[in-house]
This record gives structure tokens, sequence and C-alpha cells, in this order.
């Protein structure tokens, strides 16, 4: 049976997500809370000190809690999978690939996914769709190791990361992700029914396993006007780098 305090501490949160408190307002106070919820000011302090240390709230003595962040971290799974993702947010993903086929590793793919240059490697382009709009293209280059298992998953599966998973106990552990703008080229703009030049978002990513081996690396492009990235850091916790142009 779920505590008390928890069940308090995850509704909070449900709130913060819908925005009902945004960046920078002010919590009600202990004793509000407690006579919102019929508990006593101890539970509501062990709530909110569940709340801190996921650093979505602050405080400082003798004032009332602040809100630091809008929504909560994805999980790696979310952020890694398209359809995990739209899955958490109660949306349908789709997939389905434009076009795949064995081309020999260049020297960036050789850097990325530590093989020799020319070591054949499986190319796949596929486009994503959130309820049935194309949002993603997906430039992904996938090690020799797993390519035969990628190339055997039929064309429309909505989740190449489960089925993985599913049929050779695949877990993608580690992974980085660079984010940048591009302009849309001919070939983006047809796939993702836009006009050329129009911006995208662009993360490259390489994604490994627990012992650090690549999997796979890819360009994955959004439309900008369908998906966007929150990053959320403190002093204590900061997992963002600025970087120069490439």
């Amino acid at each position: 049976m779920t505590a008390r305090h928890e069940e308090i501490a995850d509704e909070l949160r449900r709130a913060i997500d819908r925005e009902e408190y945004t960046v920078g307002s002010r919590l009600p106070s202990e004793a509000e809370l407690a006579a919102h919820y019929g508990v006593s000011r101890g539970t509501v302090r062990q709530a909110v000190a569940a709340l801190t240390a996921e650093g979505l709230i602050g405080s400082r003595q003798g004032a009332r809690r602040v809100v630091l962040a809008s929504r909560r971290s994805q999980s790696f799974a979310e952020l890694r999978s398209f359809a995990q993702w739209a899955r958490a947010m109660g949306r349908e993903a789709t997939g389905s690939v434009v076009a795949q086929g064995y081309q020999p590793a260049r020297a960036e793919d050789a850097v990325r996914l530590h093989l020799p240059e020319g070591t054949p490697v499986l190319h796949v382009l596929r486009v994503r769709g959130l309820d049935g709009e194309p949002v993603l293209l997906e430039r992904t280059v996938y090690a020799d190791w797993i390519s035969p298992a990628v190339e055997a998953i039929e064309p429309d599966c909505a989740s190449v990361t489960q089925r993985l998973y599913d049929e050779t106990g695949l877990v993608f552990a580690y992974g980085e992700h660079v984010i940048d703008a591009v302009a849309a080229g001919a070939q983006d703009a047809e796939l993702l029914d836009i006009r050329r030049t129009s911006p995208l978002l662009r993360v490259r990513r390489v994604t490994t396993t627990r012992e650090g081996r690549p999997v796979e690396w890819s360009d994955d492009r959004y439309r900008s006007d369908a998906v966007s990235f929150s990053v959320h850091n403190s002093i204590d916790n900061n997992a963002l780098a600025r970087k120069t142009a490439e």
C-alpha cells in the first residue's frame, strides 16, 4: 500500500507537469497543503522533501517552496525510443522505413561505431510519426554485429528498440546527444511534408550497451513546429554542455 506522503508527492508532481504551478511560482504553505489533503504538516513535509530531492522545487528557511522545473526528466528509454516517448504522452507512434541497405563504413562511421573502415554496416532511413503526422527523420547507421537483427525487423515496426530487446535481449544503456539546427534539404522536405529550407531540430546521437559497445549512431531531424527539448539543471547536477559549432 502506498504511503500517504507518496500519494501527495505524486499529485503535486502531476500538478507541476500540468503547469498548475509554473516555474518560479510558489506552492501553497504547509498549513494550506495539510488542510487540502487532510493530513498533518509532517506528512506534507515528507511529500515536499521528495520533490526537493528531485530538483522540482526549492526553498529557503522561512519562505514558501518555489517551483524550479516545469516537468520531470524523462527516462532514458523515453529519450532513446521515440515510440516509448510517444506512448508516455498518450500519443500513437508510427514508423516506416524509406530506404535500407549495407554500405562500407566511412571514416565517421568507423570512429563512432569503433569499427575498421570498410566494415559493412546497415544504413536505415526511417520516417517517424505522431498520430499519423510525420515529425521525425532518422538516418541511422547500425554496427555490423547488430545489423542482421535490425534488417529482419518489418519496415513499419513502431519500436525498433523494444523489438531488439524482445528478440535479442539488447539493452540500450548509454547515449550522447548533440543538438543543433539545420535547414531542410529536398529529401527532408518531401518526407516531412514541409517547405525546403524549413528549420529542423537535429539530434546526432551515439548509443552503446552497458559495456560501452556502440550499437548505432544516428542523425535525427525533427520538425521544429512539432518537437522541442527542455533541459533542467542546477549547481548540483548538470548534464548540459555548451560547445562551438563543428
